[in-house]
């Protein structure tokens, strides 16, 4: 029997799956705070309640799932930026503020690098629990890329191509 025929939580990991779910869980976590930082900066009401529920039900429970794993195998866990406080939108002021429109684009670009991402490791993992996990992880963010449309859509913020009509 070989070293990877056993259970899937006993399997060693291999360097590659190592030094991505240290990155993924560092990446996560910059950007639990960026989610913190746009949600401050938001004035529409239904961006805000996108952006609460992003970053409580998807990458609060990613950053909590990969770092049980590592604390699991004993792997040091990255550092993490302080948590921003809460303020009044009106208290930004005009020139330091992100428009709704911008902070739907920047969170768009994120969701859609983290799924290529989250493809990725999929793809170089050995152990199935963790290709599993980052299926997971992708299918999550495909849902909220496809929320985060229908609000563009809705408010007049998507900026689309020019059309080929020949």
């Amino acid at each position: 029997m070989g070293i990877l025929d056993g259970k899937q939580q006993e399997e060693p990991f291999h360097s590659g799956e190592v030094f991505h779910l240290w990155s993924y869980l560092y990446s996560v976590k910059a950007t639990l705070v960026t989610l913190q930082v746009l949600t401050n900066h938001t004035g529409d009401h239904d961006l805000k309640a996108f952006l609460e529920d992003l970053l409580e039900n998807t990458f609060t429970q990613e950053e909590q799932q990969v770092e049980t794993i590592l604390k699991e195998t004993g792997i040091r866990l990255p550092p993490a930026p302080p948590d921003r406080p809460n303020v009044e939108l009106q208290d930004i002021p005009a020139g330091a503020r992100f428009n709704d429109p911008e902070i739907a684009g920047l969170v768009q670009k994120e969701l859609m690098t983290g799924r290529i991402l989250c493809s990725y490791i999929m793809g170089i993992s050995i152990r199935k629990d963790i290709g599993t996990l980052f299926g997971e992880f992708h299918i999550q963010k495909a849902e909220y890329e496809a929320k985060l449309l229908t609000i563009t859509k809705d408010k007049g913020w998507i900026v689309s191509p020019p059309i080929n009509i020949k």
